[in-house]
């Protein structure tokens, strides 16, 4: 039987590796077109109000995750908290997916509204490469039973998710009227 106190040394390192190579190859994924390899592939226009949505559902899900917690109810936090991971990859996936089939969407909004996108737009995107070891982190935290260091970084790792999500929305809000159909 396996020492559950030495589940968050073990994935460390499988932690900051996963850290650090999903936001490369999302960007790399992000540069790379399908139909630019000979593959003829519809645009998935679709994603984007979906992939929106799931954000929304994450924050949400977040927030129900929280208030689960402080009521005591352990296993609720704990399925909450493996949906919203979920959600997450899920988002990722289609977010991906949709870019490598489509071309991106330029913002058309003009004066102060561009730079308040832009800000948005920037923290979102740096926020979101930050939350990817902080939310695995937490997570091995509360697997390996440690819950003092769990709850110690996830106060800080819940609002960055949730603003993750939250400005997720706001972005696909900011950009759709200029979504191409």
């Amino acid at each position: 039987m396996k020492d559950i106190s030495n589940v968050d040394k073990k994935y460390n390192t499988l932690i900051v590796f996963v850290s650090v190579l999903i936001p490369i190859v999302v960007a790399i994924l992000f540069t790379v077109k399908l139909k630019d390899f000979g593959f003829e592939v519809e645009p998935l226009s679709f994603l984007p109000p979906i992939y929106a949505t799931i954000n929304g559902i994450t924050a949400v899900v977040l927030v129900a995750a929280v208030l689960a917690i402080k009521k005591g109810n352990r296993k609720v936090h704990e399925r909450l908290m493996t949906f919203a991971i979920a959600l997450s990859l899920a988002f990722l996936v289609m977010y991906v997916a949709y870019h490598m089939t489509s071309d991106s969407t330029k913002f058309g909004g003009e004066g102060w509204i561009k730079f308040v996108y832009f800000f948005i737009l920037i923290s979102h995107i740096l926020l979101s490469i930050a939350v990817i070891p902080l939310v695995l982190f937490t997570y091995v935290r509360a697997l390996a039973a440690k819950f003092d260091q769990h709850k110690k970084i996830a106060k800080i790792t819940f609002p960055i998710w949730l603003y993750v999500a939250v400005t997720g929305v706001v972005v696909y809000l900011m950009i759709a009227p200029y979504y191409t159909h």
